[in-house]
């Protein structure tokens, strides 16, 4: 779908809380954090806030042929682009897209990849080869520990990302993301095809009136209140 005209764009609100928890991992374990993006273009003072919280490497996705894919075909380039970046230990998304909500893309990511997967997640911790992930759910949370390598998607309940210091956006400003074509990750245009047509999107339309029931008294005005919604079919 085209963006809508004169929004500015922004990284995802989940996916920076994805970014905060693999700097966390990063933090105590050690290793590296490669940010992976996907579009047909992109706003490059934007794209590159990941680098300036303190991510390793920034890779772009980018080609005319990935504006407008739909969900089946957004999982395909981003597993062509994760499989031709090579070995990693976890994949870390946000729980879902900050406008339609879906939540649908990690799941086939993990589905594709062969992964183990935990959604929600709103504490990730690696030790000895597993992760171990605190789930948040509507009653706490649940606790899982899944061996690695594996995907998990992540909840703002982790926390508020941190922000950018100034070192850090004059280092993301002098640093180049990889880029790289829809060839370049070994797709075609038949690969990409969309499996899913929106015919529409909209807002339901909300009619709302507002009636003063009437009454000498309060129990007159309950049973006055009571006869207008059953004929109202309410109650």
């Amino acid at each position: 779908m085209e963006p809508p005209p004169n929004v500015p764009p922004v990284v995802n609100g989940f996916d920076e809380n994805a970014v905060e928890a693999a700097l966390r991992i990063r933090e105590a374990v050690g290793g590296t954090v490669t940010v992976i993006s996907l579009g047909a273009s992109f706003v490059m003072d934007v794209v590159k806030k990941p680098l300036s919280m303190g991510c390793d490497e920034l890779v772009l996705l980018q080609d005319e042929a990935f504006g407008g894919l739909d969900a089946f075909g957004t999982v395909e380039a981003l597993v062509a682009g994760i499989e031709k970046i090579g070995a990693y230990d976890l994949i870390l998304c946000g729980r879902q897209a900050s406008d339609y909500d879906q939540a649908t893309v990690p799941l086939g990511i993990a589905e594709r990849l062969g992964l183990p997967c935990v959604t929600i997640a709103q504490g990730v911790q690696v030790q000895d080869g597993t992760v171990v992930v605190d789930r948040a759910v509507p009653e706490g949370h649940e606790t899982f520990e899944v061996p690695l390598p594996s995907l998990v998607t992540v909840s703002n309940e982790l926390g508020q990302p941190r922000y950018p210091t100034l070192r850090g956006i004059m280092a993301a400003a002098r640093k180049q993301p990889l880029v790289w074509t829809a060839a370049d990750v070994g797709l075609s245009p038949d690969s990409l095809a969309p499996r899913v047509e929106t015919l529409e999107l909209f807002q339901p339309p909300q009619n709302k009136e507002c009636a003063f029931i009437e009454g000498e008294s309060d129990e007159e005005k309950g049973r006055l209140l009571a006869l207008r919604l059953r004929e109202d079919k309410l109650i």
